[in-house]
């Protein structure tokens, strides 16, 4: 009788990861350190990751050959060596489509709370300040306005295009830039226009980040394209924390450069540049993007249903190498 395979997730996750004739063991709420989840690894045939695991040679030299996938609890595969594990068989999966309304649902709701100030007013409201002033003047916390401005989506895949629809609301232009041509993006109700990268960044007044992170996206956002935007634009992260190098950003919304951002990502989390923790005019959040119930526990069943079509043998729903 063959042995019962093992299955190891890093983290625990919302809803029922039931992989039927498998046994699944949690590492722990908490995220391990590395030493945990490499002596871990030993006679595990399916791993389930999250974005924080590096997976590489070394981790897949400490399952000792059991190994058969890993299953990305996310999108990005950045923090997994993709040739490495198809040099060993092993294969790799993500969650693509679960983390699309959640993640372009707080990129907007980071770009309403830096229009609005609502950081910053939440802190007032609650201060004693608020009532010792009195009500406030018509020229106190003046925010930006979104209707009719223009929004540049960068990397217009699913959550870039599901961003991008939520701007009709407010009557939004919307560009994209996009390694080819998608045409979702340029049919109705979109109407989106293709541009250059330099081009958008000097046309928006909004621009939100949705492309991965590869050797070629790292700092693409520096202090030369910051330095294109105009100075009433404002930057949104929901992708990767080092498509922004977080120094100039730093710099552009202490100088003005820009007049505001709102980020969920980080370039080293969960450290932060203390450039951006001290800046009024950022609205920060850790790395939440998914993070609705709904969609996570979406996210736990697709993870479920790739680790059962490997251990069976078949091909997994969501297989990216």
């Amino acid at each position: 009788m063959d042995a019962t395979p093992n299955v190891l997730v890093t983290r625990a996750v919302p809803g029922v990861l039931d992989v039927p004739g498998a046994s699944v063991r949690v590492l722990g709420e908490a995220m391990p350190d590395r030493r945990a989840v490499l002596d871990a690894m030993p006679g595990v045939d399916v791993l389930v990751s999250m974005f924080t695991d590096r997976v590489d040679d070394e981790l897949l030299d400490a399952a000792g050959g059991t190994l058969r996938g890993v299953c990305q609890y996310a999108v990005g595969t950045d923090n997994i060596d993709l040739d490495a594990c198809t040099r060993r068989g092993v294969v790799v999966c993500n969650t693509p489509d679960a983390v699309t309304e959640g993640t372009a649902d707080l990129a907007w709701a980071l770009l309403l709370a830096v229009t609005r100030r609502v950081v910053e007013a939440d802190a007032y409201a609650r201060s004693a300040a608020y009532p010792a002033n009195g009500p406030l003047g018509m020229g106190d916390f003046l925010g930006a306005d979104l209707t009719g401005r223009t929004l540049l989506i960068v990397g217009a895949g699913r959550i870039g295009r599901a961003v991008a629809l939520r701007s009709i609301g407010w009557g939004m232009r919307v560009l994209y830039t996009a390694r080819s041509r998608k045409w979702d993006m340029e049919l109705a109700p979109l109407a989106a226009r293709r541009v250059e990268l330099d081009e958008g960044l000097a046309m928006a007044d909004v621009v939100s980040l949705h492309t991965p992170l590869t050797p070629q996206t790292r700092h693409l956002i520096d202090a030369r394209r910051l330095g294109l935007m105009k100075p009433g634009a404002i930057l949104i992260n929901t992708a990767r924390g080092p498509v922004v190098d977080e120094v100039a950003l730093a710099d552009a919304l202490r100088d003005g450069t820009i007049w505001g951002a709102g980020l969920d990502v980080f370039e080293r989390e969960p450290v932060i540049h203390p450039g951006l923790l001290q800046a009024r005019n950022v609205v920060l959040t850790p790395h939440i993007g998914s993070a609705e119930r709904r969609y996570r526990e979406m996210m736990t069943a697709m993870v479920a249903d790739n680790a059962r079509a490997i251990l069976d043998g078949h091909e997994p729903p969501n297989r990216v190498a």
